[in-house]
């Protein structure tokens, strides 16, 4: 096939993964916004630390699309994925309950709010096994329209909730309902156009690897707010959450790139062509979006009130920070598709600088975002160095 069908084809599957996944992410900024100006820093702070607990929990789902997306690209047939989505979903569902009163112990929130925030962990390894398996077919047009369709169902009811004065735990409770419906209707798009024909059991260990480097990821990119909620006051804590809003923005707007560009990391020849040329990228889109924040900052308290005025200076820092952890995303998918998953140990390693810094050098906001932009940025270099070579040294000999 020529080369340029190849690229056309690449640009076409981003264009489209970037449509769904930006449509997701606008819904879920409105969502912070709604959020923010109608619950205040306190409420905002519960609610935003609790979305992080749930992200940490749900990094099997993470971790089940790139499994079943890979396997699906090897002949698996969707019968045998969806059999082990549903055992994932079974784990991490009993996972969520005995996990409900201790994190809301620890993060001093309602026992409602965290066991909708939590129970929503299921429900999203249930619609990534249905994702995995239109990235596995290379269908990124169904693609892109669950993705949105996850994102606005997950948000819409939350916003409806808050907007007629509940709180924290109701909001999250109508988020878990419409993540559950689109999950679904999700099944029922995905059915069509899957071929694969193996029904070769697939382990669950499988899923178990690469979770734990999609664990290391979503730690750096969440533990920041969960130890602001324990470290800070309640009212600093909501300005960090604000904040972290543009650090998931710089963070999660580049995912179609390695969304696109996974299959041809997974094959030998080609993976460390295509590692560099994600990581070029997600580092020019970076420089893009953190000028962007720059440029934008003042704007923020228009949106949201002069209660976040304090964090406008140092938004830019916050998205260097999202920046840096897609970087790191990248380099790390290229770990799940090649098999080398022992890269993740250099995200843990920063994982625990990063959290033993902030428990005992950090105390105001400024500090906190400092060592996390300090701690993504090296990890981040480390990791793109190792994948890149590690590609290399895997290449079958021409």
């Amino acid at each position: 096939m020529p080369r340029q069908t190849l690229t056309s084809s690449a640009v076409a599957g981003v264009t489209m993964v970037t449509a769904g996944s930006m449509t997701a992410n606008i819904a879920s900024y409105l969502l912070a916004w709604a959020a923010s100006a109608w619950l205040g820093p306190a409420g905002y702070g519960e609610f935003a630390s609790l979305l992080a607990a749930q992200l940490v929990l749900a990094v099997p789902a993470l971790a089940l699309q790139t499994v079943v997306a890979r396997e699906a690209v090897r002949g698996k047939g969707a019968h045998a994925l969806r059999l082990l989505g549903y055992r994932c979903a079974l784990i991490v569902a009993v996972a969520a309950t005995l996990l409900t009163p201790l994190v809301s112990f620890a993060l001093d929130t309602g026992m409602l709010a965290t066991f909708s925030a939590l129970v929503t962990a299921p429900v999203l390894v249930l619609l990534a096994t249905e994702q995995g398996l239109l990235q596995g077919s290379a269908r990124f047009g169904p693609l892109s329209v669950v993705l949105a369709g996850a994102g606005i169902a997950k948000v819409v009811p939350a916003v409806v909730v808050l907007a007629v004065g509940a709180g924290p735990g109701l909001a999250l409770a109508a988020s878990a309902v419409g993540t559950g419906l689109v999950a679904l209707c999700a099944r029922l798009f995905a059915d069509s156009g899957i071929t694969g024909e193996s029904s070769t059991r697939i382990g669950v260990a499988a899923v178990l690897k690469a979770s734990q480097v999609q664990l290391a990821l979503i730690a750096l990119s969440s533990m920041d707010l969960v130890i602001a909620r324990i470290v800070l006051s309640n009212d600093d804590a909501g300005l960090y959450a604000l904040g972290a809003v543009a650090t998931k923005a710089a963070f999660w707007l580049p995912q179609a790139v390695g969304v696109v560009l996974y299959p041809r990391m997974a094959n030998p020849a080609h993976s460390a062509q295509a590692i560099r040329s994600a990581l070029a990228v997600l580092v020019g889109l970076g420089a893009v979006l953190v000028a962007g924040v720059a440029v934008a900052a003042p704007l923020v308290p228009l949106l949201v009130g002069d209660a976040y005025r304090p964090v406008q200076s140092l938004l830019w820092l916050f998205a260097l920070h999202g920046a840096c952890l897609a970087v790191l995303q990248g380099a790390l998918l290229s770990a799940i598709a090649g098999e080398r998953t022992y890269l993740a140990v250099i995200a843990w390693i920063g994982l625990a600088v990063e959290m033993t810094a902030m428990l005992t050098l950090a105390s105001t906001i400024g500090q906190f975002i400092a060592v996390a932009v300090t701690v993504a940025s090296s990890t981040a270099l480390v990791a793109s160095l190792f994948a890149v070579r590690s590609a290399r040294r895997d290449a079958p000999a021409i």
